[in-house]
């Protein structure tokens, strides 16, 4: 379908707006939650350099994630009912992005950014025709700040594995992870997944972009010296993933710990209108 085959948000059909906004919440749940475990790593990270790194990082994403939910509003949402109020099985982010961070494992910071910035990099890539207006005018400002998440991932890890010892930290943390990151590409409605790629919404679907993943980041690993559960295979099977995979909204049991600590402040104060956690975009 040509780039400009939908109409805007209050002119779409019923089975159209559900499309669009399944595919909002896949882009707005991964980055929202991955900002709030990026958050607990600042003033935590072995150089100020990477304080920093990690600290803009954060507030990146939670930008990118602000771009997404504010698509959400057009079709009458408020911010509160995307957040603060919504349960948290109804979240659809992968679980790679809620996974607690262990006791001094800054090398699992930079293996998740890695994991997920190649993702997020083809996922946008995607996106750069989508038919939906609204979510391809919006695909370049997060591009360029993504690029710079994967660059600083990559580096850190080329930093990291220079010695024996750093290499193995990322060795374990890519054993932890590497299955958690395989839920980037799983379907949530498998059917309303077809239908997004049948709208146009976005050009390549999860399977290719899951195939062309394990291209870029398989070898890269191996050019490190380290192993994922991929080396030396081609497809992905069902005991490969992780018991839950986030995006049909089964979730571990750390998720309901991080929506408890995030919603607490909200559920415990009388805050009436709360305040938004950025401008609307349109507006800027």
């Amino acid at each position: 379908m040509a780039a400009e085959g939908l109409a805007g948000p209050a002119d779409l059909g019923d089975d159209e707006q559900e499309a669009v906004e399944l595919l909002l919440h896949r882009l707005a749940d991964d980055e929202f939650v991955l900002a709030e475990r990026y958050t607990e790593w600042q003033v935590r990270s072995p150089t100020l350099e990477s304080d920093l790194a990690v600290a803009n990082v954060a507030q990146d994403e939670l930008g990118h994630a602000r771009l997404w939910f504010d698509l959400l509003e057009d079709f009458g949402y408020e911010e509160q009912d995307l957040i603060w109020e919504r349960p948290p099985e109804q979240w659809r982010h992968s679980t790679l992005a809620e996974l607690p961070w262990p006791d001094g494992g800054w090398a699992d910071a930079v293996v998740r950014g890695y994991l997920y910035d190649v993702a997020e990099d083809l996922r946008l890539g995607a996106l750069e025709d989508s038919s939906y207006g609204r979510i391809r005018d919006r695909v370049g400002k997060v591009q360029g700040e993504e690029d710079y998440h994967l660059e600083h991932a990559q580096n850190w890890l080329e930093r990291l594995t220079e010695d024996e010892d750093g290499r193995g930290c990322v060795q374990d943390a890519v054993d932890r992870q590497f299955a958690h990151a395989l839920t980037l590409f799983e379907p949530g409605d498998p059917d309303l997944e077809e239908r997004i790629d049948d709208l146009g919404l976005r050009t390549t679907p999860l399977s290719e972009m899951g195939e062309e993943w394990l291209r870029r980041v398989v070898p890269f690993f191996e050019s490190l010296d380290v192993d994922t559960p991929m080396s030396g295979r081609e497809d992905v099977t069902a005991d490969q993933l992780p018991a839950v995979v986030g995006r049909d909204g089964d979730h571990t049991d750390d998720w309901f710990d991080l929506y408890e600590e995030f919603t607490h402040t909200y559920d415990q104060v009388d805050v009436g209108d709360p305040v938004r956690i950025m401008e609307d975009p349109d507006d800027e």
